[in-house]
């Protein structure tokens, strides 16, 4: 790294996050469009208790490669940090590429939470168009994230509380509904567990199960922001640990909960995509007022996402530029320690992701957000093989194992097992008609990032010796 930057106090962010930042800063990137939208996809596909099975798998894939990014990150607290695990045990080429796939998977996830948002303003007002709401969310994300990181952090503290809440009344007063407490409003009897075996365990067999699995790491993507934001936080090896554990226990009880309820209360056929499979449970159950306070909630959601997913894109094009692959002025931060430019492109971007949704809604729309899952399990990938790397460079160092702050368990067979299990999940991609559209799309752009980076790295050469010759 470049020490002429390092050692410019202007670049460095000041550690303004707390513990509870942190920890609502991964739970805020992760329950967003994926748990309120793509579960009703998966339950349709896998079948309920298929669905089940896949978000339990997802959380073991995501509890593996959390416990390899906290070995790295507590070692090496960074801003935008796996891309620069994976430049230093890989190769440079490799981070520069998970780099930029990180940087796509939040921008795409910005478009697609704008619109998503937009359409549930649609619910309120029907006669204002998606993408007047589209544009002024635009600006309130923006704003949260240019006035100063504790601001982005606090604003997101409370953004994911209210979603916790929500999906814990959500399961409770599902499950009353399941078991009869709540009557259904049609008056049918309560389902108990009728709907979730009623088309049988796995009505279309495994294979949708490792086809969906993609979906299922889309919706959990973002646990990683706490890599991220480590370079932020105060005290990274007491906040970091305490973040992982409790996001991945929280993370198993509200989507697996959450699956198991919906699962239960809405027959697999009636499990869509275009409504809220949440709010469609609230109309069954006639809750009053329900669909517009789950409109909201999911709001709320889609509106913290989209906030997250701003914070990590421009951290990842702050991050690119200090390592010097990016032009200088990425790296600039304001007074306030924001990188304004990094954050104003990462807005761009979101906002071109959002036109498709708009003008291309049932194709490249299902597409981006196919590569968005396929960039998150590339970056998963990555993860486990940087901590496969460093603890084995570690231990030929000869350092003790005491001297890690924060030790992963059972090496090498958790990074191996994570590495094995992110790599079905991206075989599996090659079999689902609708999602193979992801590889199409993925593996040029990796293949395009490495050309790139090559690129850069001649061009860096001959404007060094030019300079030289000056």
């Amino acid at each position: 790294m470049d020490n002429r930057q390092n050692n410019n106090h202007i670049n460095q962010f000041e550690r303004t996050m707390k513990t509870r930042h942190l920890v609502m800063l991964s739970l805020g990137g992760v329950i967003g469009t994926g748990l309120f939208f793509n579960t009703g996809y998966i339950i349709a596909n896998a079948g309920p208790a298929g669905a089940i099975l896949a978000y339990l798998i997802g959380a073991i894939v995501v509890y593996l490669v959390m416990l390899c990014l906290g070995e790295l990150a507590v070692a090496m607290p960074e801003t935008g940090a796996f891309h620069t695990y994976a430049a230093r045990f890989i190769n440079p080429a490799t981070g520069y590429t998970v780099a930029w796939l990180y940087w796509l998977t939040w921008t795409v996830a910005l478009g697609s939470s704008l619109t998503a948002a937009g359409l549930c303003m649609q619910q309120w007002f029907p006669h204002i168009a998606v993408w007047i709401w589209c544009l002024i969310f635009c600006c309130i994300i923006f704003s949260l994230n240019i006035i100063t990181t504790r601001f982005f952090a606090e604003s997101e503290f409370w953004f994911s509380l209210i979603k916790v809440l929500t999906i814990i009344l959500f399961i409770v007063a599902g499950t009353a509904a399941m078991f009869g407490f709540i009557p259904m409003k049609d008056g049918t009897p309560a389902p108990f567990l009728s709907n979730i075996t009623s088309s049988g365990w796995l009505p279309n067999g495994v294979t949708p199960i490792i086809m969906t699995m993609v979906a299922v790491n889309f919706a959990f993507s973002g646990t990683e922001l706490i890599g991220i934001a480590a370079g932020e936080t105060v005290n990274p090896e007491k906040s970091i640990p305490l973040a992982i554990k409790t996001t991945i226990a929280r993370l198993v009880i509200f989507f697996v909960g959450t699956v198991i309820v919906l699962s239960a209360l809405l027959p697999m056929q009636e499990a869509g995509v275009l409504e809220s499979p949440f709010v469609q449970v609230f109309k069954n159950i006639g809750v009053p007022y329900a669909a517009d306070f789950f409109n909201f909630i999911i709001l709320t959601a889609i509106l913290s996402a989209a906030n997250s997913g701003l914070y990590a894109s421009g951290r990842m094009l702050w991050s690119l530029s200090n390592q010097g692959t990016l032009p200088r002025c990425f790296a600039k931060l304001s007074k306030r320690g924001v990188p304004v430019i990094a954050l104003t492109i990462s807005m761009f971007g979101g906002v071109l992701a959002l036109l498709t949704s708009i003008i291309a809604p049932d194709t490249i729309f299902v597409a981006l957000t196919a590569i968005s899952g396929f960039a998150v399990v590339a970056v998963w990938l990555s993860i486990c093989a940087s901590h496969y790397f460093f603890r084995r460079d570690y231990l030929r160092s000869g350092k003790p194992l005491s001297a890690l702050k924060y030790k992963a368990p059972l090496y090498p067979y958790v990074p191996i097992l994570g590495f094995i299990m992110c790599l079905i999940a991206c075989i599996g991609l090659a079999f689902d008609p609708e999602q193979r559209i992801a590889l199409y799309c993925g593996i040029p752009f990796v293949i395009v990032c490495f050309i790139a980076y090559y690129l850069t790295q001649i061009y860096n050469k001959k404007r060094g010796k030019h300079n030289g010759h000056h």
